[in-house]
């Protein structure tokens, strides 16, 4: 594994309407944290386990460091970004050039967080790769400086039974191409499995996989109408499943058993990602 860089922090579900998307996920069964204000102008709210977590961002109708995001929801929402963690993005943006990547130079930010004893900033250092380096997704890194206020322990207590993330499936063309790619970043190799290739990443793994195989593999389970490549499923670890399809059941929705156990929400559900709770 590549020093420094540990592992998915976050990924990025990109929605059009934040309040719809806000509803959705509450339905679902999960905790969101307040809707937070980005200094770039963006807007979100988060899903926080232990380790990970998921955003879902709404981003500003002009800003050059979000125009990728726009022309993303111009064909619907859906899985937009990997945010990989890293306790020093300035060591981790010198590195993967020196490897060969073409990641940008750092950007900070910010955003006011809610607390009880009053406001407080939470404040990022990201690097962003280029597009082409992760067919279906951008993928960034992301520091950290503020952990005790985006890690808030009221967050990370979810209905669903919800506990961290477990994966994330890409849709592609041809995975021994696309794959290769993704394990630059961390200077693995492909490994493969009955779907294509999977790249670990130092907590939650990737996988490449063809169409046909993932939809095999997740039978039942519609995946998101959107051209390849694309992020096509986000697995959630779960402490009961039962109990899981329950709460989604309460929620409105008809979780799909699929056969290995776990359950799948529908990606015309879940804001344009397939959902596999297991």
């Amino acid at each position: 594994m590549r020093a420094p860089i540990s592992g998915i922090d976050h990924v990025v579900i990109a929605v059009r309407d934040l309040d719809r998307a806000r509803a959705v996920f509450e339905r679902l069964g999960f905790t969101l944290t307040p809707r937070g204000v980005h200094t770039l102008g963006s807007q979100n709210h988060c899903v926080m386990f232990e380790r990970d977590y998921f955003e879902l961002l709404a981003p500003p109708p002009a800003h050059p460091a979000m125009q990728y995001y726009n022309d993303f929801l111009a064909k619907g929402d859906g899985l937009a970004a990997i945010a990989l963690a890293t306790d020093d993005a300035n060591a981790a943006y010198a590195a993967l050039r020196a490897n060969g990547v073409e990641a940008e130079a750092p950007l900070d930010f910010a955003r006011p967080v809610e607390l009880p004893g009053g406001a407080r900033d939470a404040a990022f250092r990201i690097v962003q790769l280029p597009v082409d380096q992760t067919p279906g997704c951008r993928t960034f890194l992301c520091q950290h400086f503020t952990r005790d206020v985006v890690w808030r322990p009221e967050y990370q207590r979810h209905a669903l039974g919800a506990t961290g993330l477990a994966g994330v499936a890409v849709v592609v063309e041809d995975p021994a191409r696309a794959a290769p790619r993704y394990a630059q970043i961390f200077g693995t190799r492909p490994a493969p499995i009955a779907e294509g290739l999977r790249v670990d990443t130092g907590s939650a793994p990737i996988a490449l996989a063809a169409r046909g195989k993932l939809g095999r593999r997740l039978t039942g389970a519609e995946l998101p109408a959107r051209a390849r490549p694309f992020v096509a499923a986000l697995f959630i670890r779960v402490a009961d499943r039962a109990a899981a399809a329950d709460t989604l059941s309460r929620g409105g929705f008809a979780p799909v058993a699929l056969q290995d156990g776990s359950y799948a929400v529908n990606a015309h559900e879940a804001c344009g990602v397939t959902l596999v709770f297991g």
